[in-house]
């Protein structure tokens, strides 16, 4: 018999709002990529163009955060024969795209303190590389954990010197303002992420964000076909339809105009989405605080607050963390794990044998000590409590002093 979920591990905050802005599209007889996939672009550029001096950010709506990272790729030149730099520490999308394009991937551990790749650590393979000429790396794909921002100062200092592109993961990241902008705009592109689960969602979707136009009318042409028009220019001007060219082989990776409305609905509502999950961030952390058997996530300058990672001291429990995670469950707490590093992965320990735990020590201490507690906009107080008492009561009843 299964138990009784009490407090969903996450839930999309949607109402009539959203609801609404379905229906229009529904009934105006356009459900592809059109004038709602247009004006969410816009409004999402807007938003991220508040906090700059240089109103210069750019998007282009996509079908995925995936998608939206294979063409940012593309367009900074990531193929075969080039190499990335990025994170084990991630879902494997991040990596795969670059495999996608036939280029290869070589792994940087993340900060000892943070879910971060470590940027100490991208300086000595970038050094190491210098010498020996094995890779032409052609970007540093730093990722953003759970609304945490990397060291992008630093990333994109070593990013100038050795003249590679920085293509910012910010799957977690909305909206994480820093005093240079928000995540995602900081690098030469930041692909976001509208899955279920984000601070923003169209259920499926993203939004890639770039300052470069060159950068853009590349992804433009890439996101659909390889055409040299849109499907909204196709038909909506006096040209036939069917008077386009096919200019490379491109991919499709539009977002449709029905789940556009979602998104552009979602969008007004980010300060009030952020507010709220913070509050129930700083009910954990207030509590969580005062137990000694766990340690609460890091913390970064623009923290969304996307996902709250509490880490187990597993010297204070007799428990690992799976079963840690299992009794949770039991006691109708819904939780998950991010993220599984990249080599407990067959298909990535495949493509090389040094590529282990024992390499990137921080990347598995954080990952057999990380919970991923419930958070959710409209989460209750009450719930938030009720996942600290399952906590308190399984860290008690397995406690190793």
């Amino acid at each position: 018999m299964s138990t009784e979920i009490k407090v969903p591990f996450s839930r999309p905050s949607i109402n009539e709002e959203e609801e609404k802005a379905v229906l229009e599209v529904v009934r105006s007889g356009w459900l592809t990529t059109g004038k709602v996939t247009l004006a969410f672009e816009k409004e999402f550029s807007d938003f991220m163009n508040s906090a700059l001096k240089e109103k210069n950010v750019m998007s282009l709506a996509v079908n995925s955060n995936t998608s939206g990272m294979i063409l940012a790729m593309h367009a900074c030149g990531v193929k075969p024969g080039t190499a990335v730099i990025t994170t084990p520490y991630t879902f494997v999308s991040t990596a795969a795209c670059a495999k996608h394009l036939g280029a290869d991937v070589i792994f940087c551990d993340i900060e000892k303190d943070s879910y971060n790749i470590d940027p100490d650590k991208i300086q000595k393979i970038l050094e190491e590389n210098e010498k020996s000429k094995k890779y032409n790396i052609k970007a540093i794909v730093p990722v953003h954990i759970a609304g945490t921002v990397c060291n992008m100062k630093r990333i994109l200092e070593l990013a100038k010197k050795y003249n590679l592109r920085v293509i910012e993961d910010a799957a977690h990241s909305f909206p994480s303002l820093t005093e240079s902008g928000y995540a995602g705009t900081l690098g030469d592109c930041g692909v976001f992420s509208f899955y279920a689960t984000k601070p923003l969602t169209t259920g499926e979707g993203g939004m890639v964000c770039t300052k470069d136009p060159e950068l853009l009318r590349n992804m433009q042409m890439m996101r659909l076909h390889g055409m040299d028009r849109t499907t909204w220019d196709r038909y909506t001007s006096p040209k036939a339809s069917w008077q386009y060219d096919i200019v490379a082989p491109g991919y499709k990776f539009n977002l449709p105009d029905i789940l556009s409305a979602i998104g552009r609905v979602q969008l007004k509502k980010t300060e009030e989405f952020y507010q709220k999950r913070k509050h129930i961030c700083d009910i954990y952390n207030r509590e969580f605080s005062k137990i000694d058997f766990v340690e609460i996530p890091p913390d970064t300058e623009g923290n969304a607050w996307h996902l709250y990672l509490l880490r187990l001291k597993l010297d204070k429990v007799k428990i690992n963390r799976d079963d840690f995670s299992k009794q949770l469950q039991e006691n109708g707490i819904g939780v998950s794990m991010h993220f599984i590093p990249l080599f407990h992965f067959s298909y990535w320990q495949s493509l090389d044998s040094s590529f282990t735990k024992d390499n990137y020590p921080n990347a598995e201490d954080h990952f057999i000590r990380t919970i991923t507690l419930p958070l959710w906009p409209d989460m209750s107080d009450e719930m938030a409590y009720e996942t600290i008492e399952a906590v308190k009561k399984i860290g008690k009843e397995n406690y190793a002093g």
